[in-house]
């Protein structure tokens, strides 16, 4: 991996350069991101901060925005950090100039990044080769059958892998763009980048993409008045008896709508449930481990500890200090 000190390959001097490959089909909401994070240094922060470049081979149509970059697509390779936002349209092919100048910058000793589906991309440039990857959720089985070469992670928020990152979908991208400069210049700088965007300052990139489990929207449907009572009584030991009971139908029947309108199994829901109903009394109380257990129907701390860990990736107690570190009041 580059550093981020010294004069870079295209003359500049400062603590790093940060090319965003721009081109026609991006999403204009991860490129504004990396733009926020990486063109402006927090105040309070000494010293020189990234020089950022927009870079494409014309101007482009990003979302309903007319852009002009700055440079062309051979500027890439002159960069320490290249920077691939979103695509649009994953059913085609991204674009062979950008594709190449992406896999040139590589080979020059760019360190290269994608957020969401800009992992499409780098795929295509060969970068995700026996490689662990992850994208936006709803894409990832996408890319997994397009490249089989790729390892394809669909849990988690972003991997690094050193010199080639990639991150899941929108909130994800701005964790890996923290995640860049916490490694270029420290967690005190990239807090202080955080407090400025009002934003958690480190989820780590381990933790699951945060997906809300659907609920059946037509009041007749068979699960449309069960999902809301169990919801409410996620403090009590239901079983998947108790839900069919409920639903006044075969436990063997219940999982087939189970499976049918959520995608799981009844008691792999109950536990997302629980785990999601955790989330939020980690955020909004100071309750106790063993009482946010209980108030889940977890049982006991460790119990809560374990599917916690497993599903999220961190601890109780590490999601809590993210949180609690992320809503304070921010500085200034």
């Amino acid at each position: 991996m580059k550093t981020v000190t010294g004069t870079t390959a295209g003359g500049r001097t400062g603590t790093g350069s940060v090319a965003l490959a721009v081109t026609d089909g991006m999403l204009h909401f991860e490129l504004s991101v990396a733009y926020e994070v990486f063109d402006s240094a927090p105040v309070g922060v000494a010293g020189p901060w990234y020089d950022v470049a927009v870079c494409g081979s014309a101007a482009v149509q990003v979302g309903r925005f007319r852009l002009e970059p700055d440079h062309g697509l051979d500027r890439l390779r002159y960069a320490d950090t290249v920077i691939v936002p979103a695509w649009a349209d994953v059913d085609e092919d991204p674009p062979a100039d950008l594709v190449d100048a992406v896999r040139a910058a590589h080979e020059a000793g760019a360190r290269v990044a994608s957020l969401c589906t800009g992992a499409f991309v780098l795929a295509a440039a060969g970068l995700l080769d026996g490689r662990r990857a992850t994208t936006h959720w709803a894409h990832t089985d996408v890319l997994a059958a397009r490249h089989p070469e790729v390892e394809v992670d669909p849990d988690v928020l972003y991997v690094d892998n050193g010199s080639v990152l990639t991150s899941a979908g929108k909130a994800a991208a701005l964790d890996l763009c923290l995640h860049l400069v916490r490694l270029d210049r420290g967690s005190a700088v990239a807090n202080a980048v955080a407090r400025r965007l009002v934003v958690p300052p480190h989820r780590a990139g381990g933790q699951a993409q945060f997906v809300a489990a659907p609920v059946p929207a037509r009041d007749d449907h068979p699960l449309a008045d069960l999902l809301p009572w169990a919801i409410d009584r996620l403090d009590q030991p239901l079983t998947v008896e108790d839900l069919a009971r409920q639903a006044r139908m075969s436990s063997r029947n219940l999982g087939r709508h189970f499976r049918a309108a959520t995608g799981t199994t009844p008691l792999q829901w109950l536990l997302t449930q629980r785990i999601r109903r955790a989330q939020e009394l980690l955020e909004t109380t100071d309750n106790s481990i063993d009482t946010i257990a209980t108030a889940t129907g977890m049982g006991t701390a460790t119990t809560l500890r374990r599917h916690f860990n497993r599903t999220i990736g961190v601890p109780p107690d590490t999601y809590r200090r993210t949180f609690r570190t992320g809503t304070q009041r921010p500085e200034g």
